[in-house]
């Protein structure tokens, strides 16, 4: 089974995305990105899946996957249960850390275990108990602090000296093939044409598939509808452009975040956020002015 292609969005103006989640949860499947994480379990047990690799997991579990290396961890909770936070995540890119080498020098010291990463690292309890405060404050800071912490979290990590590799050293990931699956294909289509226009029937013909077939298994990978994912991306992208430009007019915004009529990108972004642009753009800013005063 091919995993699925995870789009991750790091916002505008951050280097790394640091979140949480519960469980059930849409991205806990067989999946892939071009993304380092740092995956760190707080609650539940069950099995998880890196590569070729197959173990068992519980409180304190902590990974690092490295690019495009298949992943999956999967809760052996009752079937009605619902967890409100299994696990902390923090994703970075490539990029990130070929830029942040260039500019501190010092970062190359983490080099030798992001070559690991690409057959996934486990660290042991003691280092994941280490880690785990830096985690749960990371996710709430900002700012400088939110940077600071991120590079502790990372001393951690390197001067562990009891990580071991999971994947067995012969697997290569190769995203190439995992892209083959269609679902994946109209998934990277959709990142990359986010704006643009486009239908249920053009991504059913890029995946294969025939429109119906291709409505049950995007809702069957993605937990939603298509209507619904996109809408999600736009309004996410229309966030980082309130607080990226705050002089931008909020109909400029509109058209840039891929819609075409300003009375529904309101309503959408009503629906998701609780609240208008214009209310989330003056909140944010006010937040801007807080987080400097102090």
């Amino acid at each position: 089974m091919h995993p699925d292609l995870e789009l991750v969005q790091i916002r505008q103006g951050e280097a790394f995305k640091a979140w949480t989640h519960g469980y059930p949860f849409h991205t806990v499947r067989w999946h892939f990105h071009p993304e380092y994480e740092i995956h760190h379990i707080v609650e539940t047990r069950g099995n998880y899946f890196v590569g070729d690799f197959i173990g068992e997991f519980e409180p304190g579990n902590l990974v690092l996957t490295g690019p495009n290396l298949p992943h999956n961890w999967v809760s052996d909770v009752a079937p009605d249960a619902e967890i409100p936070l299994r696990c902390r995540i923090v994703q970075f890119s490539e990029s990130f850390v070929e830029e942040t080498t260039r500019a501190l020098p010092e970062f190359a010291a983490a080099g030798p275990l992001l070559a690991s990463s690409r057959r996934g690292v486990l660290f042991s309890p003691e280092t994941a108990a280490a880690a785990g405060p830096i985690l749960a404050d990371m996710v709430e800071a900002s700012g400088f602090r939110r940077l600071s912490m991120f590079m502790a979290l990372m001393d951690v990590l390197t001067a562990a000296e009891d990580a071991r590799p999971l994947t067995s050293a012969d697997y290569l990931p190769d995203p190439s093939g995992f892209m083959s699956g269609g679902i994946n294909e109209a998934l990277a289509f959709i990142n990359r044409h986010l704006t643009e226009e486009f239908s249920e029937r053009d991504l059913a013909a890029i995946s294969g598939r025939s429109p119906s077939t291709f409505s049950r298994a995007f809702r069957r990978h993605t937990g939603m509808t298509l209507v619904s994912y996109v809408n999600r991306l736009r309004i996410n992208l229309a966030c980082q452009l309130l607080t990226s430009d705050p002089h931008r007019a909020i109909t400029d915004i509109c058209f840039a975040a891929g819609y075409n009529n300003v009375s529904n990108f309101n309503r959408q972004f009503l629906l998701q956020k609780g609240m208008t642009p214009t209310r989330f753009r003056n909140l944010s800013q006010r937040n801007q002015t807080l987080s400097y005063a102090a």
